[in-house]
């Protein structure tokens, strides 16, 4: 079930640590977030190191389905309503500057980039639309109202926003990573101010950049309340009907479509990890009825952190935690909100202000009803007198039928059948 990213990419290999060793910044995790931050830092002089447990790009990176755009789902009316205009402008401002930034590394680096007209489609709710294309106008983004007539099925009406961008992720990822500092199979199994060990030898920083999807350190920053965890599925079809832009349902549910070459990814059967949905059945079922003389030649899944407004949590890990800052929460928009990451940490870490940090600040309230859903299904997940059990905070795992893993619905932790980790927050394998 591996992506086809995985398939077409030739990933450079990085050594283990070998011995103890000195860093000004400190970076846990080779994603998306964490390869961006440093190569930023290397790029700007300050001495940097990245250690990742497994290989890079080995967890949730690999499993994108890499769309560069500003249209995050129909946040943009919600966003102005919550904080105002000017937070919204800058949120958005934010996201155009990532999407410049990998236009400019991307003239090169040979990554299949592509510019992409992008729609976000509700399929009954027409005024939904036209409330979002009103409010990306009203903060200076030019949208327009669409039909998304490249669509197979009538929709109510889309949001669309031109000139975005679609690439081949790995093959990006690889390229800037090649001359980095990096440490393969390297990972952290105790933090200290200061200090990490890992498997392989103590890394002494200044600061630390905590990159690995879902924050690792339970005493600050109350993650394991603001954040929760969504899985969603694709499938690559080859003889399906191709589109030109790049494609997402309102709906948390919904589908989506982007082109690579010949073939059509499809995503959804989407949802809260643990919990049920329709996963890659739904889009076979879809892919059936509506591409019916397209092969399915490959699938795969990802999870992806989801915050309690809609906005990353970027800048210091905590208030008590001046020297640790954080990227995570990026509510599926990976692509762009890693490259914001990088831009805001890249300044803190260095004591410069960022015009953006404020917009992100993982302090702002927690005071938001998705709260309590989280508080809800962490006290059921813990109270219910079952095994086995997540080793992260003792939650009852459900088992996955469609990708025959233990899933954690509290905080999105996952094994597989003989108990070896998948996906974060839990740092260890659970014995089954």
């Amino acid at each position: 079930m591996d992506s086809i990213w995985l398939k077409t990419a030739d990933k450079p290999h990085f050594d283990a640590l070998g011995r103890n060793k000195k860093t000004d910044i400190l970076i846990v995790g080779g994603g998306i977030a964490g390869i961006l931050c440093a190569y930023k830092l290397k790029n700007a002089g300050v001495d940097c190191m990245l250690v990742e447990a497994d290989e890079i790009c080995a967890g949730i990176t690999k499993n994108t389905t890499a769309k560069i755009t500003l249209g995050h789902g129909l946040i943009y009316d919600k966003m102005i309503k919550r904080f105002g205009e000017d937070k919204a402008r800058l949120y958005a401002e934010a996201q155009k500057k990532a999407g410049k930034e990998y236009a400019r590394l991307c003239r090169d680096i040979d990554c299949d980039y592509e510019m992409r007209d992008n729609y976000v489609y509700s399929l009954s709710d027409r005024k939904k639309i036209e409330k979002e294309v009103a409010a990306l106008n009203r903060i200076g983004v030019k949208a327009d109202f669409s039909d998304a007539h490249e669509l197979t099925f009538p929709v109510a009406g889309a949001v669309c926003i031109e000139d975005q961008a679609q690439l081949h992720p790995l093959k990006f990822l690889y390229a800037i990573a090649k001359d980095l500092p990096i440490y393969e199979h390297t990972k952290v199994v105790e933090l200290m101010p200061h200090k990490a060990k890992t498997n392989h030898g103590e890394i002494t920083f200044k600061k630390l950049i905590i990159a690995t999807h879902f924050p690792m350190l339970n005493k600050h920053g109350l993650y394991f309340l603001k954040l929760y965890q969504h899985r969603s599925y694709v499938i690559a079809l080859k003889g399906a009907q191709n589109v030109n832009g790049m494609y997402v349902d309102e709906s948390d549910t919904g589908l989506s479509f982007r082109s690579y070459g010949d073939l059509l990814l499809l995503g959804g059967g989407g949802h809260r990890t643990g919990k049920r949905g329709g996963c890659w059945q739904e889009l076979e079922d879809f892919a059936h009825k509506h591409y019916k003389n397209a092969e399915i030649v490959g699938k795969w899944a990802t999870q992806d952190c989801m915050t309690l407004d809609d906005i990353p949590y970027i800048g210091q890990y905590a208030k008590s935690t001046s020297n640790v800052f954080v990227a995570t929460g990026f509510n599926k928009w990976g692509m762009t909100n890693a490259m914001v990451s990088a831009d805001i940490l890249c300044d803190l870490v260095q004591g410069k202000s960022n015009l953006y940090a404020a917009v992100f600040d993982p302090s702002r309230t927690v005071l938001r009803p998705q709260l309590a859903v989280n508080a809800f299904d962490s006290v059921v997940g813990i109270l219910t007198p079952t095994a086995p059990r997540c080793p992260h905070l003792g939650c009852a795992l459900k088992y996955n039928n469609a990708e025959h893993t233990w899933d954690c619905p509290c905080h999105g932790s996952r094994f597989t059948e003989e108990g070896k980790l998948i996906n974060n927050p839990a740092t260890d394998d659970k014995k089954m």
